[in-house]
């Protein structure tokens, strides 16, 4: 049971991270796009700055997986350096608790905004709804669950290993 859900979280996480990356893509494709209407062209387009925005917030939100995956979100360095491993154990449940319970949190009102968000457009792009960059909320905290618990079970402390 355990490794099934852990090949499961390795698939939903790669896959959050993929598309982060793609939304960073899409971000710095848009960026230079802007930047030669802009300044060369002469001829701004007004919906590119939205549509930056709205992969950057896209592509954070669905990064945040893989840094918890690697137990490098929620550190608390010197309290797991100076404790036994079974209080280091307790420690580990506490910080996926609250982590869990924030992600819980953003989901619900992630989605509850996202719901209220369907009748506004994007300023530029008055055609797109609000509720598609309002949607990384709930749908980067699924992808957190999965990162979370997979963390607690297989825990791996990149960012506490490589410190100094």
């Amino acid at each position: 049971m355990k490794e099934k859900f852990l090949g499961i979280e390795r698939w939903t996480t790669g896959f959050s991270m993929i598309a982060a990356c793609v939304m960073l893509v899409i971000a710095s494709g848009l960026g230079v796009f802007q930047i030669v209407t802009r300044f060369v062209l002469e001829q701004p387009a007004e919906w590119s700055e939205i549509l930056i925005r709205m992969s950057l917030i896209w592509m954070v939100f669905l990064g945040i997986p893989m840094a918890f995956r690697q137990g490098a979100m929620v550190s608390v360095d010197v309290l797991y350096r100076w404790s036994p491993p079974r209080i280091k154990r307790v420690l580990d449940a506490v910080v996926s608790i609250a982590a869990l319970a924030l992600m819980l949190v953003i989901l619900w009102w992630g989605w509850d905004y996202a719901m209220r968000g369907r009748v506004q457009s994007m300023a530029g792009l008055e055609s797109l709804s609000m509720m598609w960059s309002y949607l990384a909320l709930p749908v980067g905290s699924v992808f957190c669950l999965f990162g979370i618990v997979g963390n607690f079970l297989d825990p791996k402390r990149l960012e506490l290993e490589t410190a100094q």
